[in-house]
């Protein structure tokens, strides 16, 4: 479906999931190169930019966030971009879609004291507003991250491994979609991407700052994850070498107590079998060894 705003001296068309009429309708009203119109009927594996005459094609990815499995996943939105006009192609739940919304309801949201109206603008506009949504998502593992920090010492084991393992999975996701965009939005702010506006530099520049602001937060993310794990692989071990530690002097308090006991429970003559305090005497001695085997252990500081 292709809805459109008219603002004046230019027009946004939206195009969400597109169909074959409207790949149609795009081969009909504008000339695109046909490979970039197959490009919007298909998933493109990297963020790019072709750059054409009278237009640019421009293919971004973003992260969003799975409710349902609370992992990241790639939101992916095809713009078009001329000089007196925009399309956006993009899926159902997108920021694209989500922002074209609010713009079709208030024109306005898109201007600012000073800035003339034009694709850039709208552009600039469009990318801020992906970026934000970008950053509040970032901040979100930040806080999850900042949860397994304090739970690190009193959690159950297998949350912290589900959490950890989720977090570091997010981070890779959003780290492998950073960088080869990090590259596109360098040439926006060095002047290789022109647009059709004049005095964008600095507008440019401020989506690169922010886009750098992030990378450097999802870098730093990604080595405070590491280290948790690092630190919570050390608890672990020390836990279970702890167990392994008990488990052995139980083993050795009970290994010659089980020799006596076996012994004098053979159905062969033995020393003193006969005598009344026979019982009472091998409790005794299996008592005093005990006693000297935990004397020596804390001896030697295994206790």
């Amino acid at each position: 479906m292709v809805d459109t705003i008219n603002l004046e001296v230019l027009k946004w068309h939206h195009v969400t999931n597109p169909t074959v009429e409207d790949l149609d309708f795009l081969r009909e009203n504008f000339h695109f190169h046909p490979l970039d119109i197959e490009d919007c009927s298909s998933f493109v594996q990297r963020p790019k930019i072709d750059t054409y005459e009278d237009y640019y094609f421009l293919v971004f990815h973003f992260p969003y966030l799975d409710k349902r499995t609370n992992l990241v996943k790639i939101e992916e939105t095809k713009i078009f971009w001329g000089q007196n006009y925009m399309i956006t192609v993009s899926n159902t739940h997108s920021t694209a879609k989500d922002y074209f919304n609010v713009v079709k309801i208030n024109p306005e949201e898109i201007d600012e004291d000073g800035v003339e109206r034009s694709t850039d603008f709208v552009l600039y506009q469009l990318l801020t507003r992906m970026l934000k949504e970008t950053f509040l998502l970032v901040e979100r593992l930040g806080m999850e991250i900042d949860t397994i920090n304090r739970e690190l010492f009193d959690a159950k084991s297998d949350k912290i491994i589900e959490q950890i393992s989720r977090i570091r999975k997010n981070l890779i996701q959003i780290n492998t979609m950073f960088k080869p965009q990090l590259r596109l939005f360098h040439n926006f702010e060095s002047g290789d991407v022109k647009g059709f506006a004049e005095d964008m530099e600095e507008y440019w520049g401020n989506i690169l700052d922010f886009y750098q602001k992030m990378w450097d937060m999802v870098d730093d993310y990604g080595e405070l994850v590491a280290g948790l794990s690092n630190t919570f692989d050390s608890l672990q071990a020390n836990k279970t070498n702890e167990i392994m530690r008990i488990l052995t002097i139980i083993s050795t308090i009970v290994l010659p107590l089980t020799f006596i006991t076996g012994l004098y429970g053979m159905n062969v003559k033995l020393p003193w079998e006969t005598s009344g305090w026979a019982f009472l005497g091998l409790i005794l001695l299996c008592i005093l060894i005990v006693i000297l085997l935990l004397f020596w252990f804390r001896r030697k500081r295994w206790i």
